[in-house]
């Protein structure tokens, strides 16, 4: 699996859904605009959004190349995820919520058929 956050940088008792990580393997992870982030990009979020929103417990996986949008599940449930627009101000940041990660794949698959229509 390409370098996602390890055991070490997650909240305790947080894993990857099973869903998020069936994608990663298929390699499913450029959705034009949202793409899942990896690496350094990936670490710099987390941490960035720790000191944006304190307590709130965010852990990022994705963003939206067009603007500040970044998808987050909430520690340490793994079920539900937020679309936080990151730099906005605490307690204004949750745009979206989803019940589960699968929900909002298919709400990026509408994004990319959107975005590839008006490109």
């Amino acid at each position: 699996m390409t370098s996602l956050l390890d055991a070490n940088e997650l909240p305790a008792g947080f894993s990857y859904p099973k869903g998020f990580e069936h994608i990663v393997e298929l390699n499913l992870v450029n959705l034009e605009p949202w793409e899942i982030m990896f690496g350094s990009l990936l670490q710099a979020r987390l941490h960035g959004t720790e000191k944006r929103y304190p307590g709130k417990g965010y852990i990022p996986f994705a963003r939206r190349g067009d603007n500040d949008d970044v998808e987050c599940w909430i520690a340490p449930g793994n079920q539900e995820v937020v679309i936080v627009h990151d730099f906005a101000s605490l307690g204004y940041e949750v745009r979206r919520t989803f019940p589960h990660f699968y929900d909002w794949f298919r709400q990026a698959i509408d994004d990319l058929i959107e975005f590839d229509e008006l490109g």
